[in-house]
Parts: C-alpha cells; sequence; structure tokens
C-alpha cells in the first residue's frame, strides 16, 4: 500500500509542476502587477483587487474585508476534508522605489518590493489554483484557502486574522517568502513589539525666552540615550532599532511636539514584553526629567516563529525533488552587474542553484507569521527571488523581484506549495503528527496577541 500511495503523489506532484509551467505567464504578469502597484501596508487596494479577482475567476470562494481590515480577504476552494491554509502577502516597504535595472534608479515612488512580497503573493495564489485544480481532477477531499495578508511590515496583518479566530480551523499552514538562497523554511525568529512614544512640551523662542520652553525633542533624545545605555544590559540575542519621526521644524523654536517609534525584538514571546516594559520606563523616567508629557501608542506585536520539524522535513524532502534556479544568459549577465553593486555578498553567483540542508536556525528579523505558527503547525519554503549575497529591504532586492529572476523564483515557490499540500491531503498522518509536535511545542501556553487589543492601524503607512 506504501508503494501505491508513493507513487500516486508522485504522479500528482509531477502533474502540478507541469500545469504550474504551463500557467506561469499569468501569475508572472500577476506579481510584475502588484511590483509596479508597490503599495505599503493596509494600502493595498489595487493589489488585493487584482488577486481576487483571479481567486473569483479560478472559481474560489472569496471572504473580503475580515478581520477589520479593507484589504485583507480569504479565498478557499472545497466544502469537505482537511483545511491547507496558505499565505499570500502583497505590501511593499516606504521610501524604496527602484526601477529593474542594475543600478540605483528610483521611479520616483515612495515605495518598493524590497521584501519581495509582490511575488509572494502572485506565486502562493499560483499555488492555490493549481492545488484547486488536482483536486478537482482527483476528485481528492481537501480545502485549500488562500489566506490574503496584508501589512506584513509593521502592520501585523496576520495577527489580527489569528486573534479574531479565522484560523481556528486549519489543519495545515504553509508558507514562503523570497531570499538569496533555496531551503526549507525551519528556523525561529525574534518576536517584536513596535510603539510610537508621543513627547509633548512648551514652545517658546529658544533664544528669546528658552527659560519658558519645555523641549519635547529633549525628552525623545532622553529616551534614546537611557534605551542605548540599556543595550549593556539585555539579552544579546535581543535587538532595539529606533527612528525619530518628529523633531521639530524650526532651530529656534523649541519644540512643542516629538515623536519616536521603536522596535523591540526578542527571541522568546515572554522576553519580548519584559524588554517592551523596560523602554516604556525610559519613556516615562525622560518625561519626568524634561518636564514633558509622554504617550505611547503600540503598533504591532508579533509572536516568535515556532518551527515544525515534521512539516519541514516533508517540504525539504520536495524542494529537494523540484531542484534550484537555474540563469539565462540574459538573467546571468544582469546578475553580474547587480552582484558587483553588493556590500559584502555572502554568497557567490550561482548558488541559486542549489537547495542548503536542512537546519534548524534562529532568525534575528520578525514577522507577523509567527502568530499563526502558535495556533496552527506552519512552514514552508524560501527562495531565490534575487541575487545570491543580496539583502533584504534593499534596492537590489527591489531591482532583481522586478525581473524574471524574480518570477522563477515565484514559480518554484508555487510547485514547492502545491506538491506539499497535496502530499498533505494525500498521506494525513503526516497532518496528525505535526499536531503531535506543535501540541508539544506550545505547551500549556494560551494565545494572546502581542499588541493587545487593538484595532488595526489602518493609517501606519499614511
Amino acid at each position: 500500500m506504501r508503494i501505491i500511495l508513493l507513487f500516486i503523489s508522485l504522479t500528482i506532484f509531477s502533474d502540478t509542476s507541469e500545469f504550474i509551467d504551463k500557467t506561469k505567464d499569468k501569475y508572472n504578469q500577476l506579481a510584475m502587477e502588484l511590483w509596479n502597484y508597490a503599495e505599503m501596508g493596509y494600502l493595498e487596494t489595487n493589489s488585493a483587487n487584482a488577486i481576487k479577482k483571479i481567486l473569483k475567476d479560478e472559481g474560489f470562494n472569496v471572504t473580503d474585508q475580515i478581520a477589520g481590515i479593507p484589504t485583507a480577504f480569504v479565498a478557499e476552494y472545497g466544502t469537505e476534508g482537511p483545511v491547507i491554509g496558505i499565505l499570500a502577502e502583497f505590501d511593499a516597504l516606504p521610501g524604496l522605489s527602484q526601477s529593474n535595472n542594475p543600478y540605483r534608479e528610483s521611479l520616483g515612488g515612495d515605495a518598493g518590493h524590497a521584501c519581495g512580497h509582490h511575488l509572494f503573493g502572485a506565486g502562493s495564489v499560483h499555488a492555490a489554483v493549481a492545488i484547486k485544480e488536482e483536486l478537482k481532477r482527483r476528485n481528492i477531499k481537501g480545502r485549500i484557502r488562500l489566506y490574503g495578508t496584508p501589512a506584513e511590515e509593521g502592520g501585523s496583518g496576520k495577527v489580527y486574522i489569528a486573534r479574531d479566530g479565522y484560523f481556528d480551523d486549519v489543519d495545515v499552514v504553509l508558507h514562503w517568502h523570497p531570499d538569496d538562497s533555496n531551503r526549507a523554511h525551519y528556523s525561529s525568529s525574534n518576536g517584536n513589539k513596535s510603539a510610537r512614544f508621543k513627547f509633548k512640551g512648551i514652545s517658546a523662542h529658544a533664544a528669546g525666552s528658552p527659560q519658558n520652553g519645555r523641549s519635547a525633542l529633549d525628552g525623545v533624545e532622553a529616551m534614546n540615550m537611557m534605551v542605548n545605555m540599556m543595550r549593556e544590559h539585555m539579552d544579546e540575542e535581543a535587538r532595539i532599532h529606533y527612528v525619530i519621526t518628529k523633531g521639530g521644524l524650526a532651530p529656534n523654536v523649541v519644540p512643542e511636539d516629538a515623536e519616536v517609534y521603536y522596535y523591540v525584538r526578542h527571541p522568546k514571546r515572554d522576553g519580548v514584553e519584559e524588554l517592551f516594559k523596560r523602554v516604556v520606563k525610559t519613556a516615562q523616567g525622560a518625561a519626568v526629567g524634561t518636564e514633558t508629557d509622554m504617550t505611547y501608542e503600540v503598533m504591532h506585536g508579533n509572536y516568535p516563529l515556532l518551527p515544525n520539524t515534521t512539516l519541514s522535513t516533508m517540504i525539504d524532502k520536495e524542494l529537494r525533488a523540484l531542484g534550484g534556479i537555474s540563469y539565462n544568459a540574459e538573467e546571468e549577465a544582469f546578475a553580474k552587474k547587480l552582484y558587483s553593486t553588493l556590500v559584502n555578498p555572502d554568497r557567490p553567483l550561482g548558488d541559486q542553484e542549489t537547495i542548503k540542508p536542512l537546519r534548524l536556525s534562529s532568525g534575528k528579523g520578525s514577522t507577523d507569521v509567527g502568530d499563526v505558527s502558535w495556533k496552527v503547525p506552519t512552514s514552508g519554503v524560501r527562495i531565490a527571488t534575487w541575487v545570491p549575497g543580496t539583502s533584504s529591504h534593499s534596492w537590489q532586492a527591489v531591482a532583481a523581484g522586478g525581473t524574471s529572476i524574480g518570477t522563477k523564483g515565484a514559480n518554484l515557490a508555487a510547485k514547492a506549495l502545491a506538491n506539499s499540500a497535496l502530499n498533505l491531503f494525500e498521506n494525513p498522518e503526516l497532518i496528525e503528527a505535526a499536531w503531535i509536535e506543535h501540541k508539544e511545542r506550545v505547551g500549556d501556553h494560551q494565545y494572546q496577541a502581542l499588541l493587545g487589543n487593538r484595532m488595526p492601524p489602518l493609517d501606519y503607512r499614511k
């Protein structure tokens, strides 16, 4: 019986990969449409609509504006059997407008897809449609559910979706992410909590009557100084970063209003909370010392990723069966030019042709996929959509993501996700094993969103 099941699975996967190859032009076009829109978090109206149109045309039942978010949605095909969720992101990053040339060239816009979420969205949709086709063709009992998840970059879109129970009936969640190498997504990450700290002072003439003023900017700077001293006395794995978003408008006016935006990261959920409380104390102390008033608004909060060995091992096998990515002559020439602009690249050209070993790692970044992974067994792949050695959140990532180098990666990701999902539908014992492991890792923890009960910050990028 095992041999027969294996034969059936391999046949399905071959048919699915062939389907993805035959239909890739449509989804490559979708990816480039999203790349051109380059819409930031919670503002991705055109991007979400483009994705939903394809899914509706393909027979998916779309539920719009979930979790109080205009650009969030769920699209489902099938009415019975296990539920496999696939995540799709589509938000861009501010300040990174870039052409698809191998040199720095802004297109004059506000944003760019420096994390490849246009590929993430299009590749996930392609995978969902390919799975749907195979479920229909073979009359397999199963439901495929694509989640349109906006504002991953600092907006925690998935957290609100998870908090509102949209993952409660899902058996497994699959996802992927653009990268500069290929590997199964077998890693933890830092949790993250952010806030805007606003200081209110008293304006006055900075030369004529400084004694009457109280500088809100002094409050910000005093807070920053204390946080920077605190770095010596926090866990080595933790990270804190900030930007001053408002510091005054004229040197001869004592600033009445000032604001600083903080990210606090830690590999443990409780560690995030404790470190964030310490940062709040510095803000409170700064306000007392500068005789200003301070308020803060929590902007987002993400759990650390919870790895799942069962799923990652299975996905690793599927990815290895597919292999890496080969460049044609034009892509090779582009890659060489772009590679010359990289600072200390840690991978050689040609690395995109390989699949990295399955090895548990600890990422320093954060993602709202973390919250999903604490509710449902979750895993996926990272695929080389960028030239090896490229950093995410860079103009080089935007440039490569706007070429066939990016879409080749998205096509490989679609195959890996589709084949993995079909493997789970065909072998429900894998789902059961993933849940056993998941429950062991979660233990007695009861999920509570790090961002509390706040509503989605729909205007955080305006």
